[in-house]
Parts: structure tokens; sequence; C-alpha cells
């Protein structure tokens, strides 16, 4: 399987063509694996799809039985196939049938190719499907090959992900691209949003994959790399990171994958593939993500999110975006995804249009989820993948009663939790109805009602209540929210805003509650025995 003259870079420029063409989904599919057998040197070349049922479904082929197309469905472990989307990693077999998870399946006529080279179809981390080539003569393929066909898989994962192949699916047997989506986290947040994906860190937009002029982007690559390792060094070296702790040990790991020649020799080897500098950053980390989010060891877990991070940073230098979009514009009824986050950004978001949030990390007693509560924005936490499971406008639904999220819900789903909304709605106008009458017990005693408070966005709850004053104001959130000690003057200017909020309504102010489980981000965390004790 020797590649033609011009390799992957004339195959992705075809493909790019026949990408541009007005056909069916079906003939731009039966095209691409043709180009794609031709340009490879291959006898087979067939593309499998990931259904909603968790099975994958042979969309299209060139060199097996064409009658098998649409028929043939593996579940998504069985077979050479299955084994590839289930561990999201390529397989290379000189030998295809003496490998214990071979299939057989007599209607594809594939007993008589010998070597076997599969490669997940990944985007953002998720398999969409598997991409085949096969031949008669029992070979392995060269490092180059593969790497060919991976970077040949990131335009169909595009195309998946569009949804263009939905119109050739039976119901209920849909690409999984595109399918509703049910997960279930940790409550952080009580309540529950209708509405649509933003992501914290949006995704950079590749407008362009394929390569024009390779000296040219691997110039644009070199010279990114230098930027981010020199922003880095520059951060390390300002005043205000601490010569030791949390912000510096983040900084310093990121320092080390920036210079790791392990990470820039991928870059390159994407590139020379023939994509683009920002196409070969995409998917160098989609092929990362997809190995490590399928890893038990929390240590390679976490030291996901630094490359997570870098890449991020990375591909917004290559098309010019050196920070991300602005937090004001937000559209209506928008569902906030994120990894992880802290307070102070969640507040930088435009509440009135903010619905609702979803974390990849973050507990119930978390600061961001002390915020969210404040805010009453209903939240769900330790959602694996949170990021990569929706694409910005995707249809959302956060359910912070049950730890629920159900992204691109079915019109069934989404009537049932509209009415649970109205139902909340009704209920809370009950409520307010209440608001104003005397709280009395029915023997006659009178009792007081109280809010508790920490934030100033709590302070307009003292009328919307009608309590009695604050029952207890939380002075360490203060501290908590802020990314540094907050001066004299700020605590004196918060505790005037609040007596002055409450007019000649009592307010109980806690003395300073830090330490044990309310650590601060910009202090060094010391570790007692019973930290509870103070």
């Amino acid at each position: 399987m020797r590649s033609t003259s011009g390799g992957p870079r004339v195959l992705l420029r075809r493909l790019r063509e026949t990408m541009a063409e007005q056909v069916s989904a079906q003939e731009r599919l039966d095209k691409i694996v043709v180009l794609i057998a031709a340009n490879m040197v291959a006898e087979v070349c067939s593309t499998y799809v990931l259904r909603v049922d968790n099975t994958l479904e042979l969309y299209a082929t060139e060199g097996l039985n064409r009658d098998a197309v649409h028929r043939t469905v593996l579940s998504a472990h069985e077979g050479l196939v299955g084994l590839v989307a289930s561990e999201a990693t390529p397989l290379n077999l000189n030998h295809a049938q003496s490998h214990p998870a071979f299939s057989y399946r007599p209607e594809t006529g594939e007993e008589i190719y010998h070597s076997f080279l599969g490669v997940p179809i990944l985007r953002a981390g998720n398999t969409l499907g598997v991409l085949v080539v096969q031949n008669r003569a029992k070979r392995t393929y060269v490092e180059e090959e593969v790497e060919a066909l991976q970077t040949t898989a990131m335009v169909l994962a595009e195309m998946i992900a569009s949804g263009e192949l939905t119109a050739l699916a039976q119901p209920g047997a849909e690409p999984a691209a595109r399918h509703s989506l049910h997960k279930t986290g940790a409550i952080l947040s009580d309540g529950i949003a209708l509405g649509h994906v933003v992501l914290h860190e949006p995704r950079v937009v590749i407008n362009n994959y394929i390569a024009e002029d390779l000296p040219k982007e691997i110039k644009r690559l070199d010279s990114a790399l230098t930027k981010l390792r020199a922003d880095l060094d520059r951060m390390l070296e300002r005043g205000d990171v601490a010569e030791g702790g949390e912000h510096r040990d983040v900084l310093e790991a990121y320092r080390m994958f920036a210079n790791d020649q392990g990470w820039s020799h991928r870059l390159h080897e994407a590139v020379a593939t023939g994509l683009t500098a920002e196409a070969a950053v995409e998917r160098v980390q989609s092929d990362t993500r997809a190995r490590m989010l399928r890893s038990t060891d929390p240590y390679l877990r976490d030291r996901l999110h630094d490359l997570e991070d870098l890449g991020h940073r990375l591909m917004r230098q290559l098309v010019g975006q050196d920070h991300a979009p602005s937090r004001e514009q937000l559209p209506d009824n928008a569902i906030l995804i994120a990894r992880a986050m802290g307070p102070a950004a969640l507040l930088d978001y435009d509440r009135k249009r903010l619905r609702g949030l979803v974390l990849e990390e973050g507990t119930a007693n978390s600061h961001v989820s002390i915020v969210a509560r404040a805010l009453g924005i209903p939240a769900v936490g330790e959602v694996p993948n949170a990021p990569g499971i929706a694409d910005p406008g995707d249809a959302i639904i956060v359910d912070g009663t049950s730890g629920e999220i159900y992204v691109r819900p079915s019109a069934e789903i989404e009537s049932a939790y509209a009415e649970r909304v109205r139902f909340r709605a009704r209920r809370q106008a009950q409520y307010l109805a209440l608001r104003d009458r005397p709280c009395v017990t029915k023997d006659g005693q009178r009792v007081e009602l109280m809010i508790n408070a920490g934030l100033a966005i709590d302070l307009p709850h003292i009328d919307d209540t009608g309590s009695a004053g604050i029952g207890l104001f939380r002075t360490e959130l203060q501290f908590m929210v802020g990314q540094s000690l907050p001066r004299t003057s700020d605590q004196l200017a918060l505790y005037r805003a609040v007596l002055d909020a409450a007019g000649p309504k009592p307010v109980t102010f806690r003395t300073l509650d830090i330490g044990g489980d309310k650590a601060l981000p910009y202090m060094e965390t010391v570790i007692e025995e019973n930290p509870a004790l103070g």
C-alpha cells in the first residue's frame, strides 16, 4: 500500500473538491472511499459509522461486496473494527484473520484480504466511526501510511459531524455524532434550565484543513510554538507569580509540555501529511484526548487538562485569537459548558442571559457552585469530557434537581421539561403571593424568617423574599471568589452595601470562616490533622 505520486496532500486536495460537489451524501461517501483506495494503493477502503444504538454500520466501501453497505452492522466492541472504535487507536495487522478479535462476516467477502489498517474517526475526543484499508498481501503498513489515513479520517469526521449522513439512516439507527445524549453528573445547584450551548473555552473554528504551501505551514507552526513558549516564560518571570504554590506549579507544567520535543514532533508530522498548522494541532489534540479519556490513571487524566489548555492557546495564536471571545455577548438562554472554572469567571458572564452551567470538574462545595446557587443558576458537575459532548448552539437541558443533562433532546423530553419549568414558575408565583403575609404560627406565635447571604448579588433577595433581615452573612465568600486577598477598603465597602440594603432590618455577620474545606486559591493550603478546629 504505497501512496501514489503526491501522497496525502494530493488526496486531501481531491477530497476537498469532492466535498464541494453538489451530489448526494451516499455518492459523496462512495467517491471518497474510491479516492482513498486509489491514492493509497489499497484493494479495499471502507467507512463504518457509529450509530445511536452503539453499533457500527458499513456506510461505504471500495473493494468489498457493495451489497453489504448498510447491511453489515457490528456491535461497538465486535471484530477488528469494533476494537479500533472502542480503543480509539489505530490497528495495524499483517494477518487480520489470526487476530483474536477478527469477526467473519460472509456478506462482505473480506476473508481474502490479510493486511488490515483501521483508524478511528475522531472529533473532540469522541469516536464517530472507523476508516479501514485492506490488501491481500501480508504486510505491515508503515508509519507514514498510518499518519495519512488518520489525516484523511479528519475530513470524514467533519462530514459525519455535519449531520449530512443522517438522511441515509433508518429511524433509530442514525449516526451517533448528532444524536440525543443523556449524561448524569453531580448536583451543584438546584433548578431546571433549557437553552443552547455556549463553550467557556470555545473550540477554534478551522476553516481550512488542507495546506496549500507546506513550508509556510511549518513556519507558522514554529512561530506559534516560539511565541507560546515565550509567553509562558514571561508569565513565570512576572512579579505577581509567587515563588511557589499551585499557580506556579500549573504554569511550570505548561512550560514543560510546551517544550516537550515529542509533542512538537507529532505536530510537525501532522503538518507533513498535508494539514494546515491549526488542523495539525486539532488532530494531535483529538488523538491525545481520545486515548487519555480512556485511561484509568487519574494522573494521566489530569495531564490531559494541561495539554488541552496548551492546545487551545496554540490554536488561538495560529488563527489570530489571542483571547477567548467576549463573555458579555451571550445568546438568549445560554447554557455554559466548561472543563472547570472559578467563581470570578462565572460572574463575568451576563447573568440575564445565562440559564445553566455544566462542568467536567466541580463539587457541590466548590466556590463556583456557591456562586451558581447565589445566582439561582442550575448547575451539574462531574460530567466526563463535558466540553467535547456538544457543539455551540446545540439544544441542551440541565436538570439541577437530579444531576441529569440532555444534549440535543428529543421533542418529547423537551416538551416534558418545558412543562416542569412552567410548573416551577407557577410555584414561585405562589411563593411570591405569600411574601408580604405575616409569619405567624397557627397558635399565634410570630416567627422571623431571614435569608442567608454572602455576596453583593444576594442583597436584592432581602426585598424579593420579604425577609426580616439577614440571619447569616457569610463573610468568607468575598475571600473565596477573588483572585487575591481583599483589601480592608473592599471589605468595608461590601459591609456598608449590605447594611444599606438591609436598612432597618438586622444583619448578623459571621466572623471569617476560612480553612478546612474553604481553601483560598491565592494562599498556601496548610495540611492539618483536624483543620476544622481552626
